[in-house]
């Protein structure tokens, strides 16, 4: 099983070091730029005070979870106390805008592991679009995160084609009706800290891990760093606009892979094609993508196959099918009309469909079905409300899960083995300030 004691990089005995370092960190990247703002302008009668151009802000989410999940003797590996409400997340970030220069940076803590989301520098370039370079966002699917508005995202997400940030510079810019994103990124945001050895990040990515699995899927655990990492990947995502009824995109994206300690073939490669649309139609808007995705890599690995990768994300790591196919489908109802409740700002119903479907016939397809709501309530609290149901998904259940086999043991995007349907009622409350 998983080892939640081995920690990475600086080798520190204790958590408690590793989150000071992280504050640290944080605190400094959001107050040296403060530090050198101009935030008064003198005039000859008196100082006049002008608005500073830095935000800072931040957000504490508390999630409860309810669902098929083991006993004590078999918990989840994302440690959730399944019926209990507990700390999700605490993040801090911070906003430049000023004159033409812009920026974000943020900073996310979770219980056992903490990570840099964002820290990138921009230029406005008026009408020739916009310039970051920095841990930024790749360009990929209809929107930021993918065709979803849930808590959970769609499958898109767990394959690492929405919103994944890697380090590189982006431009983006609106020509009329057509909107064009261009991406290259020299490596995938670095591992910040955690117990993996290097999955603590926010965005899922190939990745390095100390695993190895013989022939029929056997998990070695701790034998040895091996695996891929992300190097010199490019984006490209057009976007355009159809009179007032859809929005029509394709996303590519290419790039090579470093391995270590994989064999006699250092190299790889991977490549994603996806085709997207939005329409909206009275208050219904609809998203649907379609994606094709591959990893090119050796046939002999460490963990037995190539038809498998292991990518991390959360401070865990476990292999995805290396091809696949993924459709997905997202409509959400904006029409409700909250002004009659004085505590309720908005609410947005949806309903997500999402499916892996490998391209090795031994591999079960991956579906994720998630039904809810988003909500804003008193300006400034923010509740997802979402019932999942997969055969498919790391986050969701884990009944009979058994992570001593890549091939038959675990409901995920991989190999899928135990291909048993899950449910997952989760409410994630969210303050932002």
């Amino acid at each position: 099983m998983y080892n939640h004691t081995r920690y990475f990089q600086l080798n520190f005995n204790s958590w408690k070091y590793q989150y000071l370092f992280g504050l640290v960190i944080a605190l400094l990247l959001l107050f040296i730029p403060l530090a050198n703002s101009d935030t008064t302008e003198e005039t000859n009668d008196a100082a006049e005070v002008k608005k500073s151009p830095i935000k800072i802000g931040g957000a504490l989410r508390v999630n409860y979870v309810y669902g098929s999940y083991g006993d004590e003797e078999n918990p989840h590996p994302r440690g959730e106390d399944i019926g209990d409400a507990d700390l999700e997340i605490f993040r801090l970030n911070a906003d430049v805008d000023y004159q033409n220069i812009i920026s974000r940076i943020e900073y996310r803590w979770y219980d056992s592991y903490s990570m840099i989301h964002t820290a990138w520098l921009g230029y406005n370039l008026d009408d020739l679009g916009t310039v970051k370079a920095g841990i930024v966002r790749a360009p990929f699917g209809p929107t930021a995160y993918g065709v979803s508005t849930s808590w959970f995202f769609d499958q898109h997400f767990y394959v690492g084609l929405a919103d994944d940030p890697d380090v590189g510079i982006t431009w983006n810019g609106t020509f009329d009706k057509l909107a064009l994103d261009l991406g290259f990124f020299l490596m995938s945001e670095p591992q910040t800290f955690g117990g993996s050895l290097n999955s603590s990040r926010y965005g899922y990515d190939v990745v390095k891990w100390e695993e190895h699995a013989d022939a029929d899927g056997n998990v070695e655990w701790g034998a040895g760093e091996n695996g891929y990492d992300e190097q010199l990947q490019f984006n490209l995502r057009t976007i355009y606009t159809l009179a007032d009824v859809a929005d029509v995109g394709v996303s590519l994206q290419y790039g090579m892979l470093k391995a270590t300690n994989v064999g006699d073939d250092e190299s790889g490669s991977h490549y994603a094609l996806s085709a997207h649309m939005k329409n909206a139609v009275a208050d219904f808007t609809l998203y649907s993508q379609f994606t094709y995705y591959t990893h090119n890599i050796a046939e002999e690995t460490p963990w037995g196959t190539g038809d498998l990768i292991p990518m991390g994300a959360y401070d865990f790591a476990w292999p995805i099918a290396s091809e696949g196919l993924v459709p997905a489908l997202s409509l959400r109802y904006g029409g409700i009309d909250t002004s009659g409740i004085s505590w309720i700002d908005s609410l947005t119903p949806y309903v997500e469909w999402s499916t892996v479907l490998k391209t090795v016939e031994e591999y079960n397809a991956s579906t994720l079905v998630t039904i809810g709501a988003s909500w804003t309530i008193l300006g400034a609290l923010y509740l997802h409300s979402d019932v999942a149901l997969t055969d498919g998904n790391f986050f969701v259940g884990n009944t009979d899960d058994s992570y001593n086999n890549i091939l038959t043991g675990v409901n995920h995007v991989g190999a899928n083995g135990n291909n048993t349907w899950h449910w997952r009622l989760n409410f994630n409350f969210g303050y932002y300030f």
